[in-house]
């Protein structure tokens, strides 16, 4: 894989680095006649290795980056990267696989590699294969990539690569990835500059490190035994990106057009060059948004029709080649031909809301949270939305994802990507992170919110009757709103009736082992701003357990709010993922001569980050049982990992705890 991992556009797309992954299995096994490594290929392979776990699939020996900076501006990378097989799960690791597209054209690549037996190769040119990117069937983009396997890719074998490569001029920023998913032995990263350039850097997710100056405007930074972020079993895991360091150096000379100085606020200054004419209001954009917003003179109502528009009426798709994974289209385009990628959609918005007199602002994002660092300003990140400047004065108890800025102006925050959240609401993956907020010279970085649980909701009701012989039958009714709604409402909207009727036999299929519905229903599927609503009728057989003149009966019939926790030694954040509350309130008529005879305890446990409550009332000839399980944030420290797995007993607990009835 190439070193450099990190978000490489704004398309809201799989990285790059992802998406080679495809490739990988298509790339033929190359063989060659006996050659010669070069020096620094043997030496990186005789070095003494440190212990490593036994699990772990492949090491990096050597991993060095010079980044060369010309007089007017253009910049070389050379790179070379050793990687040492110790398992046959990691031969994925050493396959070489460098990105590029018409403006970082690869001036040089070679390859060579050691096998287990001490064979040496070097491959020729015509053995590397050279894809077009593997695109999702709806996007298109200029990146390319050469992906070669090397032979002796075995436990074992040594595989090296080294390549130059000219990197686009779209800014003076470079950002050194030094953490990844495998441990590393040794690191370094040298940059080289004309004279009269100076630099700056900013860390992320590591303490900073002083540069050895090696005079003559060149720096090299060094690092030993960098440990890897393997995440693959760790349970409520965050983004490898969230952990991983990383340096960006911002670097400056007085002929350089492009620039940042290393602060939020020129990587603003910066993107308005590029977006500032693409946001302009065509006639036809105007006569749209006025043509939506007819007759409505509220604040909210306005911004949702024409945000609605967007999120629903404009295809996600992407086309984008150099600097086109910055830059948006222009919004006339993505008007007629309703189509454009995050940033394209959100230039529109942005655009049609100009229009009727709403200003907004794109800001730059990353959909998963933690990787933008609000310390280290830099353009990481992978997505683009819209912050709408609410009015001074106004207020409204439909607008939740608000945000203020220094200068005390509000933004209402919208993903118009993101096809399945309400207006007024953001989706889960945002919340508790950052955005840069883009507004030229008053660019800022921003705390995104986290909305409250009762945003983002389930809500389960539920009449049965209980039979002698254990069976039973009733009808369940199930509202979801929010983000917690958005598998379901694209199963009910996109899948035809056996996928649906799948789904909800799988998920019975749980809590009964026979079964069957009748008079399934959907409402609200499409409507984002009102509650997915299902219902249906149900019969279950042997659901009491007879045991003599007793039947065990369990209370929360149907829906699990179930945790899954290990005993490992945390050492990560833990990702909760969304604030959410889940509801149930079922009640379960006893059988004709049956009384209840033993019920399992309430429940009442509060954790802080979440809360779980249960209980059962008997009235007459009716068992009730209630529960709400509350979730308030979307991350918590690794020290709180004992409260979560005990949440997780309380709830495994309360759900599989049984009701004794008995006759009169």
């Amino acid at each position: 894989m190439t070193h450099d991992v990190g978000p490489s556009s704004w398309a809201c797309r799989y990285r790059f680095a992802t998406v080679v992954l495809i490739l990988l299995s298509a790339a033929p096994f190359c063989f060659a006649k006996q050659d010669t490594v070069p020096d620094w290929v043997r030496d990186a392979a005789a070095q003494k290795l440190p212990d490593y776990p036994a699990e772990t699939n492949a090491i990096v020996l050597l991993d060095d980056t010079t980044y060369s900076v010309a007089a007017n501006g253009q910049a070389t990378e050379h790179y070379r990267r050793v990687v040492k097989i110790l398992r046959p799960q990691g031969r994925d690791d050493a396959t070489v696989a460098v990105p590029f597209d018409k403006d970082t054209k690869i001036l040089s690549l070679h390859v060579w590699s050691i096998g287990p037996d001490g064979h040496q190769y070097a491959m020729k040119d015509n053995e590397f294969v050279q894809y077009g990117y593997p695109g999702q069937g709806d996007f298109f983009e200029d990146d390319k990539v050469k992906v070669a396997d090397a032979p002796g890719r075995d436990p074992g074998g040594v595989v090296a690569y080294e390549y130059e490569q000219r990197i686009r001029p779209f800014l003076t920023e470079k950002t050194w990835f030094f953490q990844g998913d495998l441990p590393s032995v040794s690191q370094t990263f040298t940059l080289e500059l004309p004279l009269g350039y100076s630099f700056g850097t900013v860390w992320a997710h590591h303490e900073p490190m002083k540069a050895a100056d090696l005079e003559s405007q060149r720096w090299r930074w060094e690092m030993k035994d960098v440990p890897a972020i393997n995440l693959e079993h760790v349970l409520y895991r965050p983004s490898e990106l969230s952990l991983a360091g990383r340096m960006t150096v911002h670097y400056f000379g007085a002929d350089v057009p492009v620039k940042t100085d290393g602060t939020w606020q020129s990587i603003g200054e910066w993107y308005e060059g590029l977006a500032k004419d693409r946001l302009v209001a065509t006639p036809e954009i105007a006569a749209k948004a006025s043509e939506l917003t007819a007759g409505k003179a509220d604040f909210y109502d306005k911004a949702q029709a024409i945000s609605e528009f967007v999120q629903d009426q404009v295809r996600y798709f992407v086309i984008e080649m150099g600097i086109g994974g910055y830059q948006p289209h222009f919004a006339g385009d993505i008007f007629r031909n309703r189509y454009g990628d995050c940033k394209d959609k959100a230039t529109l918005l942005s655009a049609m809301l100009s229009s009727v007199g709403i200003h907004s602002a794109l800001m730059m994002v990353d959909t998963s949270r933690g990787v933008i660092d609000p310390d280290a300003p830099s353009i990481v990140g992978n997505h683009m939305i819209a912050a709408i400047e609410i009015p001074q004065g106004y207020s409204s108890p439909k607008l939740h994802s608000i945000i203020t800025a220094k200068n005390g102006h509000q933004y209402l925050i919208f993903d118009p990507t993101w096809d399945k959240t309400p207006f007024g609401q953001l989706e889960h993956g945002l919340q508790g992170s950052y955005g840069l907020l883009l507004e030229g010279d008053q660019s800022q970085i921003v705390a995104l919110p986290v909305l409250a649980p009762t945003l983002n909701t389930i809500h389960r009701t539920a009449h049965f009757q209980l039979e002698p012989d254990g069976s039973l039958k009733g009808t369940v009714t199930e509202k979801r709103f929010g983000d917690i709604s958005e598998s379901r409402r694209r199963l009910y909207v996109m899948e035809d009736a056996k996928h649906q009727s799948d789904f909800l036999d799988n998920s019975l299929g749980r809590d009964f082992t026979t079964f069957s519905v009748s008079g399934f229903a959907v409402q609200n599927a499409a409507t984002l701003g009102k509650e997915l609503t299902t219902s249906y009728s149900l019969t279950a057989d042997h659901f009491a357990k007879a045991m003599g003149p007793l039947l065990m009966v369990r209370p929360r019939v149907l829906g699990s709010d179930g945790l899954e926790t290990d005993r490992k030694v945390r050492k990560v954040p833990i990702n909760l993922r969304q604030t959410m509350q889940a509801t149930d309130d079922f009640s379960i008529e006893l059988p004709p001569g049956y009384t209840v005879d033993e019920t399992p305890d309430p429940v009442k446990l509060d954790l802080g980050f979440a809360a779980y409550e249960s209980s059962i009332e008997v009235k007459g000839d009716t068992l009730h049982y209630t529960r709400t399980y509350t979730v308030r944030k979307v991350t918590i420290p690794s020290d709180e990992y004992g409260d979560l797995q005990k949440l997780a007993g309380v709830i495994e607990a309360d759900e599989q705890g049984r009701a004794v009835l008995k006759k009169r």
